[in-house]
């Protein structure tokens, strides 16, 4: 496989959802789900669709790290890093975790646009691939919230 590194960083963000699911295993289906789309770029990869594996990467973890932002607000994501770096705290698993997520993600989207500026820029066919990856991505994340949303309430 020519792009190790663009797969090792989906591997990496599917295996941190998939370690999300352990810690956090209320919500072990969900975060499963959420490690799938880092899996089908890896199998993108292996079956050289390039192109699309490429903007997937941009656009699956962008799409992500908006839902997280969304979710919490950005003081959350920030107070989530913050717990991150105290490891004392009970949810220092789930709050480094995301936290190595978010830094994968961020990696994942630079590398993604890094080469597909270098081997596609300039085939005319840019802002469609863009557009059905973000369609599909949409759908992909709109499954997750609904299933979020219409999750059963826990009990205490």
């Amino acid at each position: 496989m020519v792009h190790r590194g663009i797969a090792s960083l989906a591997l990496g963000l599917g295996l941190c959802f998939l370690l999300l699911s352990h810690f956090d295993a209320q919500f072990f289906l969900i975060h499963f789900y959420e490690s799938l789309i880092y899996l089908a770029i890896v199998l993108m990869l292996f079956y050289f669709e390039d192109r699309w594996a490429y903007m997937m990467g941009i656009v699956a973890p962008a799409v992500w790290i908006a839902l997280t932002a969304a979710w919490d607000g950005i003081p959350g994501v920030a107070h989530q890093i913050w717990l991150a770096f105290h490891p004392a705290n009970a949810f220092f698993p789930t709050s480094f975790l995301t936290t190595l997520a978010v830094v994968l993600s961020l990696a994942l989207i630079v590398s993604c646009a890094v080469r597909w500026r270098r081997e596609f820029t300039g085939l005319q066919k840019g802002w469609s691939t863009f557009l059905i990856s973000l369609a599909i991505v949409g759908v992909y994340y709109a499954v997750l919230v609904l299933w979020i949303l219409r999750w059963p309430p826990t009990v205490a």
